[in-house]
């Protein structure tokens, strides 16, 4: 396939007139997007909810993000975000008193949370000293009493992308279950059930894939889904077949609750289908060119520290730049038509305290920023 910078450009008019590095946090969705969420409300307007509702095409969701997410399209259920989802699967996996999760150095503060909340006992795997889980300690780590290994595939605070098949292998050696993280990944790389094994996947729409925000995505392998017994079913979830009983669905959408964002999953949807007509491995080439092109401005200017870390890196480019705190650089940048967020170290507190970091900027080239912005944003870090 050949990339047209000019048309997805086009189809996103809030890239005009600003150089917008944060599709880490919250994209710039492309018109069909725009289209597909707005007509659907008008739609709405028009008729009500429950007719428009059901002149939607729902179903059409499961077989594209099976082709997106390699796997079966009753492995797919969507939710209102990527945290959402993976408390929804969390939640349906049993864990004894005596039962080990181990997390990596990056793991995020959104899972790290609902883990100690639950009391897990949770047991940190070393990186190697590029950043990546290191799979030879993880090896060491494993036993038949695992039963989570949470693994982020790309974390919120730098560009490294962490080995997935390998962790998968190691796993299910002692039978442990792996939920991959994808929130960073998907949109930007390829991640892919079927290769890699992985038990759970989840995500948000609003990142790299260029959906709406309150949309996400469950991806929950059949043959663990056994193991995760669904702990607040719905009608949709689940049907009342007598007065005290029920029926539950046997494929993923026994993880979906029956009210839902009609809209913006048509939105969704239609963000998918853009990544799949650009092709992901197209676009996975074309963040990462942009991404290291940033990186290696940066890396020149003086004061300016570029903190990534990874053999295989991707779109997320986290710096900092001595004399000026995170949050005035966001903002000096911000005011002179950069955007940019601020990761810190609450995000991610194993892996920013182990580097001895308290908050860096973070910024996320997708393929729509032109060479002429980058540049752009490096004169700018290296003069505001």
């Amino acid at each position: 396939m050949v990339f047209d910078l000019a048309a997805v450009r086009a189809d996103t008019p809030g890239c005009l007139d600003q150089v917008f590095l944060d599709s880490a946090g919250s994209s710039l969705p492309p018109r069909p997007v725009l289209d597909a969420v707005i007509g659907h409300l008008r739609r709405e307007a028009e008729i009500g909810g429950y007719r428009a509702g059901d002149d939607a095409d729902l179903d059409q969701g499961y077989p594209l993000f099976a082709e997106l997410l390699g796997c079966e399209p009753d492995e797919v259920a969507f939710t209102d975000g990527a945290t959402r989802s993976w408390l929804t699967a969390f939640a349906g996996l049993d864990l004894g008193p005596d039962d080990r999760v181990l997390v990596t150095e990056v793991e995020y503060g959104g899972t790290a949370i609902p883990l100690l909340n639950a009391g897990a006992r949770i047991e940190v795997v070393p990186s190697t000293p590029d950043g990546e889980v290191d799979v030879d300690a993880l090896r060491g780590m494993l036993d038949e009493r695992v039963k989570l290994v949470s693994l982020v595939h790309v974390p919120t605070n730098g560009g490294l992308v962490n080995p997935v098949r390998e962790v998968v292998a190691a796993a299910h050696e002692v039978g442990a279950l792996v939920f991959l993280d994808a929130c960073q990944s998907v949109g930007q790389v390829p991640v892919s059930a079927a290769e890699t094994g992985v038990d759970v996947i989840t995500g948000a729409g609003r990142k790299w894939l260029r959906g709406p925000r309150g949309t996400g995505f469950l991806v929950v392998r059949a043959a663990a889904r056994d193991r995760l017994r669904p702990r607040l079913p719905d009608l949709h979830g689940g049907e009342w077949t007598d007065t005290d009983q029920i029926k539950l669905r046997e494929d993923a959408r026994v993880f979906e609750l029956w009210e839902n964002s009609v809209a913006n999953r048509l939105g969704l949807y239609a963000a998918a289908r853009y990544l799949l007509d650009l092709g992901v491995d197209v676009v996975a080439a074309e963040v990462a060119a942009r991404a290291e092109r940033l990186r290696a401005g940066l890396a020149e200017l003086p004061g300016v520290t570029v903190h990534d870390l990874g053999k295989q890196r991707c779109g997320i480019v986290t710096f900092s730049k001595v004399g000026t705190a995170a949050d005035e650089l966001r903002d000096r940048l911000r005011q002179a038509g950069v955007t940019v967020t601020v990761s810190r170290r609450s995000s991610t507190r194993f892996d920013m305290t182990r580097r001895g970091l308290e908050s860096m900027v973070r910024a996320s080239p997708h393929y729509f920023v032109s060479d002429e912005q980058i540049d752009r944003a490096v004169e700018l870090v290296g003069t505001v």
